[in-house]
This record gives C-alpha cells, sequence and structure tokens, in this order.
C-alpha cells in the first residue's frame, strides 16, 4: 500500500486543512527529508489572504523548514540518512544570464519551494539536493530554521553595501525588520533606528541592539530619527515596503543615500517623490531572497549565538494545528510563529 502523510493545504486564511497525500519520492537528485520544524513565512500570510502578488492559492506552504534526510535519489549521494539540512528554496534554472552570473535569486524561470511548489508544512518532502545546507553540529532546530529568513535581511545588506560607520534607519520590526538589524549591525553599522507601529516589536529592537526605536506613526518621525541618528540615514531598509513607509524612506535617508526595498510590495503602483529622488540623488534598490553565499554568512552570525533567539521565536504549534499557527503569525504582537512535526 502506498504511504500516506500529513500536508498543509492553504485555501484561504480560513480554509487551512491537513489533508492526506501519498508519500512523495526522491528523483534523482533529489533528497526525501523528513520535516521537523518550518517557520511561518510573511509572504505565507499574505498569500492566505490572496494578498500575494506571486503566490496563487491554493498552495502547499513551508519555506522556512529544517529537517533529517531520511533518502537519496540517483546522483544525491553526497548527503546520507540522518543528515541534517535547511532549506534553500529558490529553484532557479541555471540557464539565463542571470543565474550565469552568479545571481540566480533572480532567475529568469524563478520558482520557490513552497510557494510555486508543494513545500514543507508536511511529514516528508522532496526537494533537489542542491537546495539544501547541512546543519552544523551543535546548532539546534530552532536556531537552524531562522537562517532562512536571516539570510535575506544578509543580502539587503550586501545590496546596500559596506555599513562599516554607517547610519542606518529599519522600517518596520516584524521578523524580518528584527532580522535586518542584527544583520545590519553584523555589518558594522554605527546607529541604527528602527520604526513599527507596536510598542512591543519596538521594545524588542531595543534589546537587540537598536539605538533608538520609534512609532511608525509618529508625526514627527522625521526629525526624532535624525536626532537619534545624528543626521539623515546614509541608508534605509524598507521592510513594509508601503507607500507610506516609501515616502517615509525618501525622508529618512541623506542625500546620495540608499534605500533598499526588502518587503514585498503590494502588487500595483506605489506613488513615490520623483522630485526628491531626482533631486537627492537617492538610489532606490530592490532585494529579493538570498544565494548560498548570503545563507552562509546567516549560519555563521547564528551560530556565534551574538542574538537572542527567544527574541524572535515567539510561538510554536504542532502540524495538526498549522491553522492556528497561520492565526498567530497574524497577531500584531507575535514575530515569529513556527510549526513543529513530530512524524506519526
Amino acid at each position: 500500500m502506498t504511504q500516506l502523510i500529513r500536508r498543509v493545504l492553504v485555501r484561504s486564511l480560513d480554509d487551512i486543512v491537513v489533508e492526506k497525500a501519498p508519500a512523495p519520492v526522491p528523483e534523482n537528485d533529489e533528497l526525501l527529508v523528513r520535516t521537523k520544524v518550518v517557520g511561518v513565512c510573511g509572504s505565507d500570510t499574505h498569500a492566505a489572504a490572496g494578498r500575494h502578488p506571486f503566490i496563487d492559492l491554493p498552495y502547499h506552504p513551508g519555506h522556512e523548514a529544517v529537517g533529517v534526510v531520511v533518502a537519496t535519489g540517483r546522483g544525491a549521494e553526497d548527503f546520507v540518512p540522518g543528515d541534517h539540512v535547511i532549506v534553500e528554496p529558490n529553484l532557479y534554472c541555471g540557464l539565463c544570464p542571470q543565474c550565469r552570473s552568479g545571481r540566480y535569486n533572480i532567475c529568469q524561470d524563478l520558482k520557490v519551494f513552497g510557494c510555486q511548489t508543494p513545500g514543507a508544512l508536511a511529514d516528508l518532502f522532496t526537494i533537489p539536493a542542491d537546495r539544501v545546507h547541512r546543519v552544523p553540529d551543535g546548532m539546534t532546530d530552532l536556531q537552524a530554521v531562522l537562517v532562512e529568513p536571516l539570510a535575506t535581511p544578509v543580502h539587503a545588506v550586501a545590496k546596500a553595501g559596506d555599513l562599516t560607520g554607517r547610519t542606518v534607519a529599519v522600517l518596520g520590526a516584524g521578523p524580518i525588520g528584527l532580522l535586518m538589524l542584527i544583520a545590519a549591525r553584523h555589518a558594522g553599522a554605527e546607529r541604527i533606528v528602527v520604526t513599527d507601529l507596536q510598542q512591543g516589536k519596538r521594545d524588542r529592537a531595543l534589546r537587540l541592539g537598536a539605538d533608538a526605536a520609534l512609532p511608525a506613526d509618529a508625526p514627527d518621525l522625521v526629525p526624532m530619527a535624525h536626532a537619534a541618528l545624528g543626521g539623515p540615514a546614509d541608508v534605509v531598509f524598507d521592510c513594509v515596503a508601503r507607500e507610506q513607509s516609501m515616502a517615509q524612506a525618501t525622508d529618512l535617508v541623506a542625500k546620495g543615500g540608499h534605500v533598499v526595498v526588502v518587503g514585498v510590495g503590494a502588487a500595483g503602483t506605489t506613488p513615490v517623490r520623483l522630485d526628491l529622488i531626482q533631486d537627492r540623488e537617492i538610489r532606490i534598490e530592490g532585494t529579493l531572497m538570498y544565494t548560498a553565499d548570503d545563507y552562509r554568512v546567516a549560519l555563521s552570525l547564528i551560530a556565534s549565538g551574538s542574538f537572542d533567539i527567544a527574541e524572535i521565536v515567539t510561538a510554536t504549534y504542532p502540524l495538526e494545528e498549522a491553522a492556528s499557527a497561520f492565526a498567530a503569525s497574524l497577531d500584531p504582537e507575535q514575530v515569529k510563529v513556527l510549526v513543529t512535526v513530530n512524524t506519526p
């Protein structure tokens, strides 16, 4: 008889179920992995609400994943059963100009495991062997599951250039914003201001090393931030990516400064002050996902123990309560919500 596994299906925020499905079988160059921990990403809740511009409903989520190799397909023998792995979920063609130049995170035919293909919110999943990294000895599952979300800010820092001695504003103190703070400090930023609507998240930002954490809706936000930084920010990382945050970023950044758009914007148009962009020579740049180099930096940063993961991981749920995990992720007081998978 065909083995059946549990896997999560998302049809909408109000229709998230655990269904039974045939167990996957690894093809050539693939691994069969038993899931241990999966993070619920902001992109997951946006998709469930029908607001993600690149994820269609229904879908099978789970791209922030830690697991254990169960079996290997032909050509994937570099891994053996029992290896602990984390997923790097960008599935790229390897043939387009972007891939050939090493920028496979913006592959012309990019798909994301757990977004455009079935993901790891299941008992078992298959994935190409070149899309996983081994978990270092001594690293816990709760640490390892943060590598993927931390790699995004690490990549954003790389796009911004050398941050040594520079001033930074981070807009939004959700999971990516708080990890952006950690990555920017690790990269040498001298002073960092974080903004958010929630007092609890601003308090977390201060505990994680922000020099100031300001209400995102404060009428005098810009002069307050400039006072805390000693002037306009050299770099602004917009982890909200909405009209208001982009307007704030334009006002916060120095002339000749750099605005890096990290958050996933809403589909459609977002007004920006082109007159100010032109007059102040402001550089606006998007950043998408990461590459293996960013994963290695994120692994090293987490392994160093330089920040308290309890400030990031705020709730865990078992697989059968995946709908509750999605609901908790919508709570503004939560940061990173995890789903643990204990295979029956």
